[in-house]
């Protein structure tokens, strides 16, 4: 079976200097960023992109893993991640994340699509403080729209474990992160493809009512999906896979991991375990197929 992980964060050097450079107190980024390491065990990236990059496609490679769709989880990151997709000889596309509040947000959208090989762009309502809905985010989606390109749009629950290591504030208001805001977005960009991930993250009915609505809406089931356990009623990863079956269907569910450090590296038990899912609802060979490669690669232009 083709293998196409379509969530993941690069996590370069650029990343964790950012967060280390915004954190509280009176030491160095340099000796917060040893501290870090020192009592998670998390290995702290090489600056040399190329090195960093080559650790990523050793896990592809350990794993079978065809291809894998990064973040620039940062816009700090958004340079080293664009060198990585230059030198990756193909296994590797990449969104960055776009702050649709900030300054020429729509001329740091089209450059990166248009000079830097972006695939597409990254949104965290719940982070930066507007709806989905909002114009500032409908003119960035109209320029994805143009592309054909992706936005994944992060709705739900939003933790951030690295910024939480740092003593890192946390911005986030789950009131702008609702996934029925994307309908509207969705209905008006019909060009673009609209990635809500990890099932939604909480907002699970929500998810499946703005997919219902609009076609171009999609799921990615990444990460441990830890969120079910926020659920009113009882409920499984087996139980959410049935539920977006029927809803979006096999080729509207792509599958994601959300890997982002080493040691951990690529998450293949998330891989089997949502194997088993799908196994035990007896989903077809060709409908896995399309859930582990065959979308992402249609999205991706990579289908010939």
């Amino acid at each position: 079976m083709k293998l196409i992980d379509f969530h993941s964060h690069f996590f370069s050097r650029p990343f964790f200097e950012a967060l280390a450079s915004a954190a509280p107190g009176d030491d160095s980024p340099t000796e917060r960023l040893a501290r870090l390491a020192e009592q998670t065990g998390i290995e702290l990236p090489p600056a040399d992109v190329a090195a960093h990059l080559r650790r990523w496609i050793g896990e592809l490679d350990q794993n079978g893993v065809d291809h894998l769709v990064t973040f620039a989880s940062l816009p700090a990151e958004a340079p080293a991640v664009a060198e990585a997709v230059r030198l990756a000889d193909g296994r590797v596309s990449a969104c960055a994340l776009v702050d649709p509040t900030a300054a020429d947000a729509e001329g740091t959208l089209r450059r990166m699509l248009d000079e830097d090989g972006y695939a597409g762009a990254l949104f965290f309502p719940a982070m930066h403080h507007f709806r989905a809905c909002d114009e500032v985010a409908t003119r960035l989606f109209a320029i994805l729209a143009e592309r054909r390109a992706i936005a994944f749009v992060h709705c739900g629950l939003l933790t951030v474990r690295l910024r939480d290591l740092l003593g890192l504030p946390r911005p986030f208001d789950l009131s702008y992160a609702n996934p029925l805001d994307l309908s509207p977005a969705a209905n008006r960009a019909t060009g673009a493809t609209f990635i809500v991930p990890h099932f939604g993250a909480g907002f699970f009915r929500e998810t499946l009512m703005a997919g219902a609505q609009c076609e171009n809406i999609c799921v990615d089931t990444s990460s441990t999906n830890s969120w079910i356990r926020t659920q009113t009623h009882e409920i499984s990863l087996q139980d959410v896979f049935a539920r977006a079956l029927d809803v979006f269907g096999p080729e509207r569910i792509l599958f994601g991991t959300d890997s982002n450090v080493f040691p951990a590296g690529w998450r293949a038990e998330r891989r089997t375990e949502q194997e088993q899912c799908l196994d035990n609802l007896g989903v077809t060979g060709d409908d896995q197929q399309a859930i582990f490669a065959g979308n992402a690669a249609r999205l991706l232009g990579m289908e010939a």
